[in-house]
């Protein structure tokens, strides 16, 4: 099997990063509902609180959780020492 191997410019690779957040999500979703299809339970989070949802729909709390940090895209966080 041989591969090809494609010159990516500056420009294609701009546009190729500004689509991963869109294909990430999809990819989320994707393997979300078919967790659950295939009789999986999966985490979310809902008010701060972590919760299993099971396929049948129900749900039962895990765990309570520290509120989100909100975070500007392109900004820099820094770990406190």
């Amino acid at each position: 099997m041989s591969t090809v191997k494609l010159p990516f410019t500056e420009k294609t690779l701009c546009y190729l990063e500004e689509h991963i957040p869109e294909l990430a999500d999809a990819a989320f979703k994707q393997a979300y509902w078919q967790a659950l299809a295939v009789g999986s339970s999966v985490l979310e989070v809902e008010n701060g609180a972590i919760v299993e949802v099971f396929p049948d729909g129900t749900s039962q709390f895990v765990k309570q959780i520290d509120p989100a940090t909100p975070v500007t895209p392109g900004q820099k966080r820094f770990a406190a020492l």
